[in-house]
């Protein structure tokens, strides 16, 4: 049974009708035309789904959209306007992006880390990125980019 879902994605309110335990992945790509936030493996373990759920990172396709009712959700469309234009400026310069599927997804946690204050040596910038799979880069340009980004927002 369809139920009314209202809740803020990237600053604007949003309302929805779907099923309770529809997963927030879906209404965002096919039901609100967020198409940033991509579909991965569907089971929480590569995080190309990531966005931020009042303010804290969440796998898209693990969260229940009865779940963000009342919140804030933040995708990649939103990551400029929210103050991050400068990690996906760094991302392009470092070559931290290149097929495109991990890319919100690590956006979006190195923007968790980075909003965190969190340091940015390899072993913490690894560790904040763990759930983010990458079969492209090698991760060098990822970790370039969130170093960069960082010494820019300090």
């Amino acid at each position: 049974m369809s139920a009314p879902i209202r809740f803020r994605v990237n600053g604007r309110d949003v309302e929805t009708t779907a099923p309770p335990m529809t997963r927030l992945l879906d209404v965002l790509r096919e039901h609100l035309r967020l198409t940033g936030t991509k579909y991965g493996c569907g089971e929480g373990e590569c995080g190309a789904c990531t966005v931020h759920v009042d303010g804290r990172a969440a796998m898209s396709c693990l969260v229940p959209v009865a779940q963000v009712e009342d919140a804030d959700v933040l995708t990649v469309e939103g990551l400029e306007a929210a103050g991050f234009g400068g990690l996906q400026r760094a991302f392009l310069e470092h070559g931290g992006a290149q097929c495109g599927i991990c890319t919100p997804g690590m956006l979006l946690a190195a923007a968790q880390h980075l909003a965190d204050g969190g340091a940015t040596d390899d072993a913490s910038l690894r560790e904040a990125l763990a759930g983010n799979i990458c079969r492209c880069t090698g991760y060098s340009g990822i970790l370039a980019a969130v170093r960069a980004a960082a010494s820019g927002r300090r």
